[in-house]
């Protein structure tokens, strides 16, 4: 008999024994229920795992015991009831065909730490790292990392054993867990378990669940992009279906195709909805991956660091934490249980506009609105060229704080930074009362307050303010504004002001106020004359503007553009730019017509921007300006020669090229950003003139080739009469 012929006959010898001996699968928990662990305390312990379909199990811990049978998908669950906190190691026994036993098991107090870098952040990476090792001798503060791992789907069980917190153990926890760990140990006297499920790099949306993005109608594109890769789910089948019918169709054609020797169509592309999330960056992936398992295992709170990869989304980010928060509370079952978070530090992120983190800062303070939840401020021990600020020990205090205060009773302390409660209009000043002072308003070095910025009418924007400190509230004041209306704080990137409540709990960026609209503020009529006023919906190849005043200009050192754009529903723009005068002749300072013999090609000296628009860049003699004025056709050839321009695309430095009556660009540029400031082109296509300001996002940064339409539109040229 040959070999392969008796393996076969053993083969189905042994399947004959199985089939009469039924598998037993033994008794386990999920892979991150281990020796050392914390569970938390007085609140119902649920326990969970696997066994055989119908086996009986039995958990006991501390004299509680609990059953339960494995239900037809082999999983069963317990409920022992509340406990204290016990410093005492105890044993957890779970007994069904075998016997699984959880060994030097505490009671206390269990925080789930995630987020970003920060969060993962380790204590061996931290300020004083050498000493805080040395002296962590903390037996009753225990850790786990969940191993990283993103999925498409919703993960069962993770597996990552528990770490007793030692000199040699310590210096791979979570920084700032740790020290938030090791003063809740210190002041409460209970074991602390910390659950660290943190990603460097990653953002929000990844961590969130999809019953947290159903929860939050802005982000209902996300939700639906999450339903449709769902397989199983309406949307779904119902897009596969019409798939399988297409490819089925096309199956049948191809075939008739290749009998008939004649030509066929491509068959049908794959439905990119269906395709699945491939990116741990993508939505559900972390939580599918290293929350989903944990979920329902008792915990205090959460405590969260992150944000630095969503930092350019302004007030998208408060939704997108409303769907993480709200998410993780429906899922765990145990109400709106404390979320403790981080505001991101100051940091430089490289060119980056300087109100766009201050922005993101108010959304991260707008979480706040949310139940249970606290802010930590931390601008105080930024580290401006590091996104990583080494002092995790300040942050772990803040957070601790926070969590005494508000869930273990200690209500004498003060946990909040100050926050703004009122604002009075006083004339010529402004007064702002806060709360959660502490005792008084003070500076960390002694010195008036810094930061403060107001605006008012006629202001050229905002201005640098004097503040003064008055017990719990602050008086700010600016030579540069008669009647200011609003202010701002901290509103810069590279922020780090010194005003802090009694206790030394530092103030974050904040503003207040109703700011007047864009172009009152810009003061103007102080300094320039009005040359030209043109309704641009009456825009044509001739133009003839609504005021002409060039007969009346005389010598002049700078020019000036204001140009208005609307389309109602909030959307209107402005932008106001002035430059070192670069001709003498007002009569080819307007649009660029051949009429007017206007065109010019060239840097301009001293440029000044201030626009509504949060994408342009703002400041005051900018030395990057330059002009593409005239009224021929173009292309995108850069024989200029100016820097950063493409040879390729219509930007900053294009070639004008003949007939000299022809398409018309009348543009002005800010090289040095790589940015349109703005552009008209086209005039003579009226209402399908090209029109914009900042950078289209287009093909073409210069608007060049849009067309695109406003309801109001409007074109104002000054001069500064030389004096």
């Amino acid at each position: 008999m040959r070999l392969s012929a008796v393996l076969k006959m053993i083969g189905l010898a042994l399947i004959g024994v199985l089939s009469c001996s039924p598998l037993r699968a033994d008794v386990r928990l999920p892979g991150f229920i281990g020796d050392h662990m914390v569970l938390q305390q007085q609140t119902p312990i649920r326990l969970w795992g696997w066994a055989d379909v119908g086996e009986s199990v039995t958990v006991t811990l501390a004299g509680q015991q609990a059953t339960a049978t494995a239900d037809e998908d082999g999983r069963w669950r317990v409920e022992l009831p509340a406990m204290n906190a016990n410093d005492q190691p105890q044993t957890l026994s779970v007994k069904g065909n075998n016997t699984v036993e959880v060994k030097d098991l505490l009671i206390g107090e269990v925080w789930l730490c995630s987020g970003q870098s920060n969060m993962e952040w380790s204590v061996a990476a931290s300020a004083n790292a050498k000493a805080e090792i040395a002296a962590a001798t903390y037996p009753m503060i225990r850790h786990i990392k969940i191993p990283r791992k993103p999925s498409t789907t919703p993960l069962d069980d993770v597996s990552a054993p528990w770490q007793v917190c030692s000199p040699e153990t310590v210096g791979a926890f979570t920084a700032c867990g740790y020290f938030m760990a090791r003063r809740l140990h210190q002041d409460l006297g209970v074991p602390i378990g910390l659950v660290n499920s943190s990603w460097g790099g990653t953002r929000v949306e990844p961590w969130t669940p999809p019953v947290g993005f159903r929860q939050v109608d802005a982000l209902s594109d996300i939700y639906q992009s999450v339903v449709q890769k769902t397989p199983g789910s309406e949307s779904y089948r119902a897009t596969l279906e019409n798939h399988v019918k297409a490819t089925e169709a096309w199956t049948t054609a191809a075939a008739e195709a290749l009998n008939a020797g004649t030509a066929v169509q491509p068959s049908p592309a794959f439905p990119a909805g269906l395709v699945p999330f491939q990116s741990h960056q993508d939505p559900t992936m972390l939580y599918n991956g290293m929350i989903h398992a944990l979920v329902g295992f008792p915990i205090r709170g959460a405590i969260w660091y992150q944000g630095e990869s969503n930092h350019a989304e302004g007030m998208l980010y408060f939704e997108k934490k409303k769907a993480l928060i709200g998410g993780w509370r429906t899922l765990w079952g145990q109400g709106d249980f404390p979320f403790y978070y981080v505001q991101i530090a100051p940091f430089q992120y490289g060119n980056e506009d300087p109100t766009i983190l201050p922005r993101f800062w108010e959304a991260q303070a707008a979480v706040e609105q949310l139940p249970n939840t606290g802010m930590v401020v931390i601008n105080d021990i930024a580290t401006l060229g590091n996104i990583h600020p080494p002092n995790k020990q300040d942050v772990g205090d803040r957070l601790a704080l926070l969590a005494l205060k508000n869930d273990y009773g200690k209500e004498d302390l003060v946990a909040s930074s100050p926050e703004m409660d009122s604002l009075e209009i006083l004339g010529d000043r402004l007064k702002i009362t806060f709360r959660h002072t502490g005792g008084g308003l003070k500076t960390r070095d002694g010195q008036p307050p810094s930061h403060f910025e107001v605006i008012g009418v006629g202001s050229g924007g905002y201005q640098p303010a004097v503040a003064t400190l008055d017990g719990d509230a602050v008086i700010l004041s600016s030579d540069d504004v008669e009647k200011p209306v609003a202010f701002r704080f901290a509103w810069d990137k590279l922020a780090e002001p010194n005003l802090t409540g009694g206790t030394g709990l530092p103030v974050g960026a904040f503003r207040g106020g109703e700011e007047p609209d864009f172009v009152s503020t810009l003061a103007i009529d102080r300094e320039y004359q009005l040359v030209y006023d043109l309704d641009l919906n009456k825009l044509k190849e001739r133009i003839e503007y609504d005021v002409d005043d060039s007969d009346n200009v005389s010598g002049f050192d700078r020019i000036g553009y204001l140009l208005e754009l609307g389309s109602g529903a909030g959307s209107d723009q402005a932008v106001f730019v002035t430059m070192k005068a670069f001709t003498d002749d007002a009569k080819k300072i307007g649009i660029p017509t051949a009429s007017s013999g206007a065109q010019f090609q060239q840097p301009v000296e001293a440029m000044d921007v201030f626009s509504s628009v949060e994408s342009v860049t703002e400041g005051r003699s900018i030395a990057t300006g330059n002009l593409e004025f005239w009224p021929s056709n173009y292309g995108p050839a850069n024989k200029a020669g100016v820097k950063n321009a493409s040879n390729t695309q219509y930007d900053f430095g294009d070639e004008p090229s003949s007939p000299t009556a022809g398409y018309g660009s009348m543009q002005v540029h800010n090289f040095g950003e790589r940015q349109t400031v703005f552009a008209i082109n086209h005039w003579s296509a009226a209402a399908g003139a090209d029109l914009g300001i900042g950078n289209s996002p287009g093909q073409h940064r210069d608007w060049t080739f849009t067309a695109n339409a406003y309801t109001t539109k409007r074109l104002r040229v000054y001069v500064r009469p030389t004096k």
